[in-house]
């Protein structure tokens, strides 16, 4: 199925929005992603759902998903995420909502855009699209609709640019979304996680919970070569322990020519809650990532646990 990107009325100059982005990049200069949204929201009262974790925050609490966006955009982002990291077609009719499949999608990016209205500043947006309850023993065929109708939505409501947020996937899975990404007119960030296996090689894979096993998938380096045959725009370590992240950007670094970045998490999830783990001070936090922009990261930010707190505390290492 082909996919046009159609902007909405309320839908801003994509192409001015993302050209200082891209300017930056291509200048070398650092840019500040948000951070982790769906802790941020729980810290701030709302209430997260057992199976759309925060999904349902963007219809159900509006004002709350504005206000951490805007206090991201006060923090020094330079870009900021729609809440649609859980509300993927495929999640959203296996939980019931296929009637309101659009409606969170594009509530979700109403309300990032207003925050960034609000602002006054000049921030790019991110349109999430996630592998979030597409799960494996589906068939990476049966995912295709959804990751289509996903990337067309949000397309469609004029996000600047979309992130394919691949964390915890196999690289067949990977792959599929960077084949149907090719259909949208818009640039195309992509993340995955990391993990190190027995023999302290750096894997694709995830482990954000204390009571399961690290689920170790395909070599990263390898993955990386042929996911460049694919994506030619920035692939960022996300989703990934802090420790493990310097020495995977170093390996994407190694086998990538374009730009790397990285955002990785604090702490562990215990359905439907994000435990927040204080070992890490937003100082300590920016001292990790000057390491990784040392070697070569481009793009920083933060996923579950990284907060508004290190966002602002990086923000600094914008030049």
């Amino acid at each position: 199925m082909e996919i046009k990107s159609v902007p909405s009325q309320i839908a801003r100059n994509n192409t001015v929005s993302y050209s200082s982005i891209q300017e930056k990049l291509e200048n070398k200069k650092t840019i500040i992603l948000d951070g982790g949204m769906g802790a941020e929201l729980e810290k701030n009262g709302a209430k997260m759902d057992e199976k759309m974790w925060c999904g349902k925050c963007s219809v159900d609490h509006p004002d709350l998903v504005r206000k951490i966006h805007e206090d991201y955009i006060n923090a020094g982002a330079d870009v900021i995420t729609t809440n649609t990291y859980s509300t993927t077609p495929i999640s959203m009719r296996q939980y019931g909502y296929e009637d309101s499949i659009e409606e969170f999608n594009k509530k979700s990016v109403q309300v990032a855009k207003e925050a960034i209205k609000n602002s006054n500043k000049d921030v790019a947006l991110a349109g999430s699209v996630s592998t979030f309850g597409n799960f494996y023993k589906l068939g990476v065929k049966a995912m295709i609709p959804g990751f289509n109708e996903q990337l067309k939505i949000l397309s469609g409501e004029g996000v600047d640019l979309i992130i394919l947020e691949a964390m915890s996937s196999q690289a067949d899975i990977v792959e599929t979304m960077l084949n149907c990404s090719t259909n949208v007119n818009i640039p195309v960030w992509l993340s995955v996680s990391c993990v190190m296996d027995d023999q302290k090689n750096i894997m694709l894979g995830y482990n954000d919970t204390i009571d399961s096993d690290t689920h170790v998938y395909e070599n990263f380096e390898t993955s990386i070569i042929n996911f460049k045959k694919l994506h030619n725009g920035p692939i960022l370590v996300a989703h990934s322990d802090i420790n493990i992240t310097g020495q995977a950007i170093q390996a994407a670094k190694k086998n990538y020519d374009g730009i790397v970045g990285a955002y990785p998490n604090k702490g562990y999830y215990e359905k439907p809650h994000w435990r927040f783990v204080d070992d890490m001070t937003p100082i300590g936090y920016l001292n990790e990532v000057k390491s990784w922009i040392k070697n070569g990261a481009q793009i920083i930010g933060g996923c579950c646990g990284i907060g508004v707190d290190e966002i602002k505390a990086i923000s600094i290492l914008k030049n």
